[in-house]
């Protein structure tokens, strides 16, 4: 057996329990229903009408179970393909799914060079794959050839930079493991963690924590048989081979190199074209474990402010967060250990307080008493800093 095919029979990624299914549902990006709507259909999609979606390389079933759950509650017409090689991953996302009495999903045990086989989607995920694959390349392809025209992917791919000291500490467990069985890989990398010098570069970056996790974490990180990560030129080259138009990714201000650089080299990076600038933020950064994006079948941008969007905000209460703007004027939030402050203006406040999903933008502005462009002046700085950080989306919602 294919050694990265072992792996997964002997350690499904990631770990999860279905008798868990009752207490919560785990959500994340990509593949959230109002996310999608924002980044790939303008934040006006009608989640009532069919949906037909590909998960490939579904695991144990996060986004499946997400999108399928999310899908079902909106009453959608839906099917959710599930695409994997393993069939103890399966297993888990079938029990998950089952406790949920979810009927939308069909399970497909194969490559996910076969994709292209169960197309045509209108969407396609793949988070956590694509750098594990023997041709990468051949992979974007296929998933692109998957889809059908105006249709859209999200993925994500490892970074480099912010798996500083991952990548010397694979090889060097590799020669220590070498020929032993899963089982007894995961012991011996546990002793040799345990003896680790203090200058291992490993141990000095502080974003690196699946090893903790669960001994599937530490397999994923560790011990696995092919890693290539992404840097950003790399990753929008392999989108372009496979015909694919880059979108976003899902916190663009963390790729605007502005950020990490003083006001008097700021018009150097201005100056630069936006692929350029994105890579020169990675680098400066140096704290990107992962880069989450979105990709679509011809041109196209995230949903923005309009008369008829919808605001939906992300993690965040909508009295809380007005009520921090009032005081402060900005917002302030920590990502992979770098503190970033969101300037958002105290008059915004009144607004913010109504972008709970309720209300359209041009309804908002009513309410305020506003005309719709002295609204939208009001409101651009909130968009800006919001959706650079994925805490504001545009969508009709699932409901």
């Amino acid at each position: 057996m294919d050694a990265v095919a072992r792996q997964y029979e002997a350690y499904p990624y990631p770990a999860r329990d279905p008798a868990e299914e009752g207490k919560r549902l785990i959500v994340g990006s990509p593949s959230d229903p109002p996310e999608i709507d924002h980044f790939l259909f303008g934040g006006r999609r009608d989640w009532r009408k069919p949906f037909r979606a590909l998960v490939a390389g579904g695991g144990t079933g996060d986004a499946t179970v997400m999108l399928a759950q999310k899908l079902a509650d909106a009453g959608a017409a839906a099917e959710i393909v599930y695409l994997d090689m393993s069939a103890a991953s399966r297993k888990v996302a079938e029990a998950r799914a089952a406790a949920r009495g979810l009927s939308s999903i069909r399970f497909v045990t194969a490559d996910l060079l076969t994709a292209p086989e169960l197309g045509p989607f209108d969407y396609v995920d793949c988070t956590g794959v694509l750098h594990h694959l023997p041709n990468p390349q051949a992979g974007f392809d296929a998933l692109s050839a998957a889809l059908a025209e105006g249709g859209g992917m999200g993925g994500m791919v490892y970074a480099p930079y912010g798996r500083t000291g991952v990548y010397p500490l694979q090889a060097a467990l590799a020669a220590l493991t070498e020929g032993e069985a899963p089982e007894a890989q995961v012991e011996i990398a546990k002793r040799a963690l345990a003896g680790l010098p203090k200058t291992n570069w490993f141990l000095a970056n502080p974003h690196l924590s699946d090893h903790r996790a669960s001994d599937a974490g530490l397999y994923d990180l560790l011990l696995h048989a092919r890693d290539v990560p992404f840097d950003v030129p790399a990753l929008l080259g392999a989108l372009a081979r496979a015909g694919l138009a880059f979108v976003s990714f899902i916190e663009p201000l963390r790729y605007d190199p502005a950020r990490y650089l003083p006001e008097s080299l700021q018009a150097r990076a201005v100056a630069l074209d936006p692929p350029a600038r994105m890579a020169l933020a990675e680098r400066l950064a140096g704290n990107m474990k992962t880069h989450v994006f979105y990709a679509a079948k011809g041109a196209r941008k995230p949903a923005a402010p309009s008369p008829e969007a919808r605001p939906r905000l992300n993690g965040l209460s909508a009295a809380a967060l007005a009520a921090e703007i009032g005081r402060k004027g900005a917002l302030r939030l920590t990502s992979d250990g770098l503190s970033h402050r969101l300037d958002i203006p105290r008059e915004a406040a009144p607004a913010l307080v109504l972008a709970d999903g309720r209300l359209r933008l041009g309804e908002i502005a009513r309410r305020l008493g506003k005309d719709w462009f002295a609204f939208a002046a009001l409101w651009a700085p909130a968009h800006a800093a919001l959706t650079g950080f994925n805490l504001l989306r545009y969508s009709e919602g699932t409901r």
